[in-house]
C-alpha cells in the first residue's frame, strides 16, 4: 500500500511564506506524478500544483508567481513552497501521488490534509 505523510502546514501572516512537505512510501515502483490539490470551506477540491515526472509542471493561475513545487526523487517527497501568501490560500492542502506499485498495478494516493491559514 501507498501512504502519504504530510507536514508544514499551520498559521501564517499574510505575506508570509509557508512550505509544506510529502513523503510516499510503500511498495512503490514508480512515481509518475505527485502534487497538491487544496479544499477551502464551502469549496471544491482543486488543483495547486503538480510535477510530471519527465514531464510539465503545472499550477492554477492563483498561485503562479508565488508557490513552487519541487521533488525530490530519491526520498519520495514532494514540497511546496508559499511565498507572498494571501487570507484565499486558506484551505486544507492534499498531496497527491500517482504512479506504479511493485505488482504493476496503478495507484493514486492522497495525504490526510494539512491546514495552511493565512491570518493577520
Amino acid at each position: 500500500q501507498v501512504q502519504l505523510v504530510e507536514s508544514g502546514g499551520g498559521l501564517v501572516q499574510p505575506g508570509g511564506s509557508l512550505r509544506l512537505s510529502c513523503a510516499a512510501s510503500g511498495s512503490i515502483i514508480s512515481i509518475n506524478a505527485m502534487g497538491w490539490y487544496r479544499q477551502a470551506p464551502g469549496k471544491q477540491r482543486e488543483l495547486v500544483a503538480i510535477k510530471i515526472s519527465g514531464g510539465s509542471t503545472d499550477y492554477a493561475d492563483s498561485v503562479k508567481g508565488r508557490f513552487t513545487i519541487s521533488r525530490d526523487n530519491a526520498k519520495k517527497t514532494v514540497y511546496l513552497q508559499m511565498n507572498s501568501l494571501k487570507p484565499e490560500d486558506t484551505a486544507v492542502y492534499y498531496c497527491y501521488a500517482g504512479g506504479l506499485t511493485e505488482s504493476r498495478s496503478r495507484f493514486a494516493s492522497w495525504g490526510q490534509g494539512t491546514q495552511v491559514a493565512v491570518s493577520s
